[in-house]
C-alpha cells in the first residue's frame, strides 16, 4: 500500500469508517446509543484536580470499578457523541501517542491518561473507549459490544 493523501481509500470499507470515525457506521451508532444507555460504574479519585487533567474514568461494572478502589454506591448516566473507540493500540496509533507500558508508576500513568485526554479532545473526540483486543476484532466484524468497558469522559467536571 503507497502512502499518498488518499492511502486510506484502499483499505476496507469497515475499517476507514473506524479508523476515520464516520458516524454513520450502522455499529458504531449502535454503541453510542448503548454507551448512552448503560449504567456505569465510578471511582472518585484522590487527586481533586484530576477530572480536569485526565477526565472521568468508568468501568461497565461494579466488580471491574472495585479494581481501582470502591465505587460509589449508584450508577452514573453519561451523554456522549463522539467516542474514540478501539484497544489500547488502535487508540494509540489514532491519538499518535505510545499506550502504556508495563512498570509505569501512578504517576506516570496518570501523565500518560492527561496526554491521551489533551490529544484526543484536539482531535474532537468527547471521550475514549476502551475494550480488550479480542472484543474489538469482534466488534468490528460483528458489531458484538463486550461486556467489559472502560470509557473515559474527557470534557467533564465531577
Amino acid at each position: 500500500m503507497s502512502a499518498g493523501p488518499n492511502w486510506h481509500e484502499k483499505r476496507s470499507i469497515l475499517k476507514n469508517e473506524f479508523l476515520m470515525r464516520k458516524p454513520n457506521s450502522g455499529h458504531y451508532e449502535k454503541l453510542i446509543a448503548f454507551l448512552n444507555r448503560k449504567n456505569w460504574w465510578h471511582v472518585p479519585p484522590v487527586d481533586p484536580d484530576a477530572y480536569r487533567k485526565r477526565g472521568k474514568f468508568l468501568a461497565s461494572s461494579f466488580e471491574a470499578a472495585e479494581f481501582y478502589g470502591r465505587p460509589l454506591d449508584e450508577p452514573q448516566k453519561v451523554i456522549v457523541a463522539r467516542p474514540l473507540v478501539g484497544d489500547e493500540r488502535t487508540i494509540s496509533s489514532v491519538l499518535r501517542i505510545p499506550p502504556q507500558r508495563d512498570g509505569m508508576t501512578l504517576k506516570q500513568i496518570a501523565a500518560h491518561d492527561a496526554l491521551w485526554r489533551n490529544a484526543a479532545l484536539k482531535k474532537g473526540f468527547d471521550s475514549i473507549l476502551l475494550m480488550a483486543p479480542k472484543c474489538f476484532v469482534d466488534f468490528k466484524a460483528s458489531g458484538k459490544i463486550p461486556h467489559s468497558l472502560e470509557l473515559n469522559l474527557l470534557g467533564t467536571d465531577p
